[in-house]
């Protein structure tokens, strides 16, 4: 089968294929459609593989030309707040119109049942998939076996997203032949064992071929551990005692299984050094699965995370909006947390994740040229008393041209006022895209990393300490994990701290329109951490529960912990934003632990006020809730309000 990504044509023939698969009046003006589809095309090969193109997109890259990743993620969360737009705002505060419906800011605001009907519709055509699959007449056994596989793991893919997300939910196995309209609500136990059985079918008929476009028995073992990890988690410990043990075991089995044949990268920095569609970065062997995209002007939508992480800087004096600085969005900004949980000297990963620096591009007067340095973001420590106010305006000097910077931000200053009362922040580069048409367009062609072994390691990092919880494992264990991402987020020796790269280094003359660039490949390391220059390597590994790094005992001291397990897996939380932050993770990594309540409230000021536990769970949305029936008629409103999560 070919990559999903050169063949988004064919999602247009699914439509059709399961158009064609339902009945037809032949009465109708009397004639007979010859151009469509009917579910006999599943049985050939052309058309099995057909279908299971469309099923790739619609289940991993369809929802990435919209804004559903970031609420059913991100937003909420103690990693990020609401940034310069604010619409979908209501996703981060947990206000009092976020409800199974969701209030509607404007044409952008993601509606409450939007999530739910995509990951439904991916469920049916893996349903179709299944069923075809096992009817294909073929004699080729290996297309058979991949696109049962496939199915298999595409479903299941989606119930775990649908379980960790709002709980129980209906199971649909099989394709309908008819319309159907009672369901009832599997309970979290039935859905997760069923994810589970889907999964141990796709690893059994997958092959190892052509990761990461391509599903594989690794991510088939990949998810099979977070689904294992998830049971096990504290969300379900009211009936999951019987279970927990062996799942955690099963967790480190298939992490360890993976991690064999996914060696991390060697520097950070490789994950996001993107400058072309289908190159270096997007085939690293430290990638499992990934989203598939490409520039092709065929296709619509594309990947468009690129927008929604970035800072205004097009409003900024002297700065003009270019596509080598992006074209913001700006929906989600970090929270202090995010500043704070990273050792800002020895850990690259802060200044490999994040933008925090432009160039001029739009001078203006005589003093400044493009190019010169013209916003900065200094991250600094809370300790620091440099200086006296967190927005500076021609106060600070950029060493290497002697003129003062236009716009400068401190996280740190004598004011107090700090970088989330503002709409400008550092960026996180992890979806960067200069590789676009123009400046205005919206189409990314950059893959979206699905899963990586680092999260491998961290999982398995999480079932140790699970498990030493039991009595099982001990907690250093799991240190042994964490300390292999630690390892090789130092610097090592002779690099460049001050160097940066991102995305949007993409970008060609061609595409700017005679528009200066604003992208400088450099961070704000030293004029951060006031330190003087160094090229020696760095040490982050930790010996001991009892020799926690100072950020990770704030956070500990900040949401008052006090048990190992507890401390542990706050440390391992904590890594998990340093090495997946915007990875479209953080939401259900702390709804299945029980820790969203208490960081969010720490950490995020919209949705402090008003997260409550219940929040652990999305609404069912209204809409499902209007079309089911029971016994033939519609849900009475009690029977609807039986069928909700609490709280809503």
């Amino acid at each position: 089968m070919k990559n999903y990504k050169n063949r988004y044509i064919n999602l247009m023939l699914v439509a059709a294929l399961i158009l064609g698969s339902s009945s037809c009046n032949k009465d109708f003006l009397d004639e007979e459609l010859t151009t469509a589809y009917s579910k006999e095309y599943y049985k050939t090969e052309a058309g099995i593989q057909a279908l299971a193109i469309g099923t790739y997109y619609q289940v991993f890259a369809a929802e990435f030309a919209s804004e559903v990743p970031l609420t059913a993620t991100e937003s909420g969360t103690d990693e990020f707040h609401a940034g310069g737009d604010p619409s979908n705002w209501i996703w981060n505060s947990y206000s009092s119109g976020f409800k199974a419906f969701v209030t509607v800011s404007n044409a952008n605001t993601v509606a409450a049942n939007t999530n739910w009907d995509n990951l439904y519709i991916g469920i049916g055509n893996a349903n179709q998939l299944i069923e075809a699959a096992n009817e294909i007449a073929s004699s080729n056994d290996a297309i058979k076996k991949t696109a049962l596989g496939e199915g298999y793991f595409l479903r299941a893919f989606n119930y775990l997203k649908l379980v960790s997300q709002y709980g129980g939910v209906p199971l649909k196995l099989t394709t309908s032949s008819k319309v159907e309209l009672e369901f009832k609500r599997a309970t979290p136990e039935e859905v997760l064992a069923q994810v589970i059985a889907d999964f141990i079918q796709a690893r059994n008929l997958l092959t190892n071929a052509g990761a990461p476009a391509k599903i594989t028995k690794d991510a088939a073992s990949h998810y099979l551990a977070k689904a294992y990890l998830t049971r096990a988690s504290e969300i379900n410990d009211s009936w999951n005692s019987a279970t927990k043990s062996t799942d955690l075991q099963q967790v480190v089995a298939l992490s360890d299984e993976v991690i064999a044949t996914h060696p991390l990268a060697a520097n950070f920095d490789n994950l996001w050094n993107y400058t072309v569609a289908d190159g270096a970065n997007e085939k690293l062997p430290e990638l499992i699965l990934s989203a598939q995209f490409n520039a092709s002007t065929l296709t619509t939508g594309g990947n468009q995370q690129h927008l929604h992480f970035l800072s205004t800087y097009d409003q900024l004096p002297q700065m003009r909006r270019n596509l080598a600085g992006g074209r913001p969005f700006s929906r989600l900004a970090p929270t202090y947390f995010v500043y704070d949980v990273f050792d800002h000297i020895n850990d690259s990963r802060f200044w490999k994740s994040f933008q925090t620096k432009s160039i001029i591009n739009n001078k203006s007067g005589n003093y400044y040229v493009n190019g010169d340095l013209g916003i900065m973001y200094i991250i600094n420590s809370a300790s620091d008393n440099r200086f006296a106010k967190t927005k500076n305006t021609d106060a600070i000097i950029y060493s290497k041209t002697g003129k003062t910077i236009p716009t400068v931000y401190v996280a740190y200053a004598a004011d107090k006022t700090g970088l989330m009362a503002d709409v400008r922040f550092p960026s996180l580069n992890k979806h960067l895209d200069g590789n676009r048409i123009d400046v205005s367009n919206t189409k990314g062609s950059r893959d979206v990393v699905l899963a990586r072994s680092a999260e491998t390691y961290l999982m398995a990092a999480e079932a140790k300490a699970k498990l030493a919880k039991i009595g099982s494992a001990s907690f250093a264990d799991a240190l042994a994990y964490v300390n292999i991402v630690r390892n090789r987020a130092a610097y090592k020796a002779g690099e460049n701290r001050a160097a940066y790269t991102d995305g949007l280094a993409a970008w060609t003359v061609s595409g700017q329109a005679g528009i200066p660039i604003s992208y400088i490949p450099e961070n704000s390391y030293y004029e951060s951490n006031n330190i003087a220059v160094s090229t020696a390597a760095t040490n982050l590994s930790i010996t001991g529960i009892g020799s926690f790094p100072a950020e990770d005992l704030a956070v500990i001291a900040k949401l008052g912990l006090g048990t190992d397990y507890d401390r542990v897996l706050c440390l391992i939380l904590n890594e998990r934003t340093r090495e997946l932050c915007g990875e479209f993770h953080r939401w259900e990594d702390l709804s299945r632990t029980k820790t969203l309540l208490s960081r969010a409230k720490a950490y995020n000021i919209e949705a402090a006020p008003n997260i409550q536990e219940f929040h652990n769970l999305r609404p069912i949305p209204q809409t499902f809730l209007d079309g089911v029936y029971a016994n033939g008629r519609p849900l009475t409103p009690g029977e609807k309000a039986a069928m909700q999560n609490p709280g809503y």
